[in-house]
């Protein structure tokens, strides 16, 4: 579907960007009237001025071909590199300071890869885009169940835009955050 979005607007962007001739350029080279997009007459002749010609669309290689080749989305993922800092789970060996890094997967985070592939299936559709990282906003009933004491903290870059958040599982509505991060985070169940 974005494949198909993506060449309905370039497409007519191409379209109307060959359809205005070069003679619109001002100068010594240029002979005759300069064509106007403009009606001249009726109604809709109010003075304006002509267009220039329209810059060429950018190729959206991650949408055309696919996510084949070095698309968008290749250069996303290898811009994700987070610091997970987690402590008071009760988990041997899930305390601690955790680099992950993804694409391709690297740090010392414990489940590198399966939380490389958590942030991508997330990435892959517009809401986990918005909801992965947000915080539970103020004023949100939840169930008053305490999930423990457990305390994380992540920062760095999640497909090029900053991440700074921390997760709990001081309620409900932190304990379901906390559970739709895993593996990120420790599952602490």
């Amino acid at each position: 579907m974005l494949r198909r979005l993506a060449l309905t607007a370039i497409v007519p962007l191409a379209v109307l960007a060959t359809a205005v001739p070069a003679a619109t350029a001002s100068g010594a080279a240029s002979s005759g009237p300069v064509p106007s997009v403009a009606p001249t007459s009726g109604p809709f002749a109010a003075a304006r001025p002509a267009l220039g010609p329209l810059p060429m669309p950018l190729p959206l290689p991650g949408f055309l071909d696919d996510g084949a080749g070095t698309g968008a989305g290749e250069a996303d993922e290898a811009r994700t590199r987070l610091t997970v800092s987690v402590e008071n789970t009760g988990v041997p060996g899930a305390d601690g300071t955790f680099e992950l890094e993804c694409g391709p997967t690297g740090g010392t985070h414990p489940e590198g890869q399966a939380a490389c592939d958590r942030l991508a299936e997330a990435g892959a559709t517009r809401a986990g885009r918005q909801e992965l990282f947000r915080e539970t906003p103020e004023g949100t009933m939840c169930t008053m169940i305490h999930g423990g004491d457990a305390f994380a903290r992540i920062v760095g870059t999640w497909e090029g835009r900053a991440v700074d958040t921390t997760a709990s599982r001081r309620d409900g509505c932190e304990i379901a955050r906390w559970n739709s991060l895993v593996p990120v985070l420790p599952d602490v169940r």
